[in-house]
């Protein structure tokens, strides 16, 4: 009967571990620079991994965060990423950066979301409004604002923003706890999706009338990342 129990037990404990071990393994070899071509490569986490031997220092080099952006757009904001688009040496590392630059009076980091990272922000200049909003039911928002050196973190997953309040530009810095960690600007992903999500489908939603609707679908949804 004890063995019996102890079985038990070694098929449970092995089962709950096999469920903490879900998601994404760690990296087992130093990097796993990414290339497209398939021929010689081995797929890993979404990419293929170029020989090792083959690796240079391009690979984890990318230059120009220093630069300020041109702001000129709709939302009066760019995003620059470094990521393993740019940087392939970054596949399976967990971890990417991006630089905003704003526009005076009002430059805006839409809200949005990235469904596979965590995000750490640090203003370099300008004055940032800068919060999330917390998941159902509660959505609560909490909200800073933000001078040079100040730090902000963004949950993986929920809504942010970022604004500039002030009379000069703004630029800052963001961290994410991932090599690619995607964007849902809300506002493209709601109006400005294709095919179009059904003006009723969302009338009801918003609660709101079918024609505001159809004035916001017809809208160009600019995308600064």
């Amino acid at each position: 009967m004890k063995g019996v129990h102890f079985l038990a037990t070694f098929v449970f404990l092995a089962f709950a571990a096999s469920l903490a071990f879900a998601s994404d393994p760690s990296p087992l070899q130093d990097f796993c620079v990414a290339i497209n071509d398939t021929k010689d490569g081995v797929f890993v986490n979404g990419k293929f991994c170029k020989d090792p031997k083959l690796a240079t220092a391009n690979d984890f080099f990318f230059p120009g965060l220093n630069i300020a952006r041109n702001t000129s757009n709709p939302v009066g904001s760019v995003v620059t990423p470094a990521n393993v688009a740019q940087i392939p040496g970054l596949n399976t590392l967990g971890i990417s950066l991006v630089r905003i630059d704003f526009a005076p009076y009002g430059g805006l980091n839409p809200p949005h979301t990235h469904p596979r990272a965590t995000e750490i922000l640090t203003v370099l200049e300008g004055t940032l409004y800068v919060g999330f909003v917390t998941s159902n039911p509660d959505n609560r928002l909490i909200t800073k604002v933000l001078n040079p050196g100040d730090v902000f973190v963004f949950p993986v997953g929920l809504i942010h923003f970022q604004f500039n309040v002030g009379k000069t530009k703004a630029s800052a810095i963001g961290a994410l706890s991932s090599q690619n960690p995607g964007v849902i600007t809300i506002a493209n992903a709601v109006f400005g999706s294709t095919p179009p999500i059904r003006s009723d489908v969302l009338a009801k939603a918003f609660q709101v009338d079918k024609n505001i609707v159809d004035h916001l679908q017809k809208q160009f949804w600019y995308d600064n990342n």
